[in-house]
């Protein structure tokens, strides 16, 4: 039995203008750090608050632990700690009364279930009488990620926990959830960032309400082998207009201080070289590259039917 299990899942509001969700199918073995990978839009947020039993889908079905997000919507709030994207704790108590008031409310204290949280509470403890509403977002995240924690669920939704956070703070979170699965509770996280892709057992790429390829990291690179170059020049935005013209050319797109383009095949290599030297490029370096998952992503959703 899957722990998440979604079937063809839909979902729209502005009385279907807006198609947040379109036939979305997953499935999500127990024990799993499975990650939903997508911008702004893609449908994450949508698909949790199905997950959460939130909302209601359109059509389809989704169970979790076997219980259907419908029928059984009270029995599965007492099996799954969901996180939502934006900090949604009481703002004026402090760290310690909000999670004495979440033990309370799934009938358990802080004290019996201390186990969970300690590795995580730890680290906030020192502030516990401080007011959340003061807390910086790691510490938010942290008093977050205790609550949803506190009744031992044996599934946790993490809608985007790492939005707005720093650098240090993402880090911390992301081991603190592999921690978490080495317990074997099943971890189902969305974020915006493709570089966290490769802390999860499996992820989702998400966008306009799609799924378009589900694997491991790894494997969807692999599969999805392109041959692709990274360039600079003197002149960065005139030479991304070319890059777009050059006849061989499948996709070019901005990437950090380079851009990437995807060739037919590398014998275009040194035509795409004559090509840019042609339209006169001062300073242009071309150096063959291995796709990452921005690259792949790109191009999966270059390839998504409108």
């Amino acid at each position: 039995m899957s722990a998440i299990s979604v079937k063809n899942i839909e979902k729209s509001y502005e009385k279907g203008a807006v198609k947040a969700l379109k036939g979305i199918n997953l499935e999500i073995e127990e024990g799993e750090l499975f990650g939903l990978i997508g911008p702004d839009g893609a449908g994450k947020t949508s698909l949790f608050r199905i997950l959460s039993t939130l909302i209601l889908p359109d059509s389809g079905s989704a169970s979790m632990m076997g219980l259907d997000v419908v029928k059984d919507f009270w029995e599965i709030r007492k099996i799954v700690g969901y996180m939502p994207g934006k900090f949604s704790l009481y703002q004026d108590l402090s760290i310690e009364e909000n999670l004495n008031f979440f033990a309370t409310v799934f009938n358990t204290t802080v004290k019996e279930n201390y186990h969970l949280i300690e590795d995580i509470y730890v680290q906030i403890e020192p502030f516990k009488k401080r007011r959340a509403g003061k807390l910086s977002g790691g510490m938010k995240q942290k008093l977050a990620l205790c609550c949803a924690l506190i009744h031992e669920p044996k599934i946790l939704l993490l809608d985007e926990p790492t939005t707005g956070v720093d650098p240090v703070s993402r880090k911390e979170f992301w081991d603190m959830l592999g921690r978490l699965k080495a317990k074997g509770i099943t971890v189902l996280v969305s974020t915006p960032y493709m570089d966290e892709a490769s802390r999860c057992s499996r992820i989702a790429l998400m966008q306009g309400g799609n799924v378009m390829e589900v694997d491991s990291l790894s494997n969807i690179i692999g599969k999805n082998s392109m041959t692709f170059y990274a360039l600079r020049s003197k002149d960065m935005h005139r030479l991304l207009k070319d890059l777009r013209e050059f006849p061989g050319s499948l996709s070019a797109f901005a990437f950090g201080d380079e851009h990437h383009v995807r060739l037919q095949s590398e014998n275009e290599a040194e035509e795409l070289y004559a090509f840019l030297l042609h339209r006169a490029h001062e300073l242009l370096n071309i150096r063959k590259i291995n796709p990452e998952i921005e690259d792949v992503f790109i191009q999966l959703m270059q390839e998504q039917p409108a």
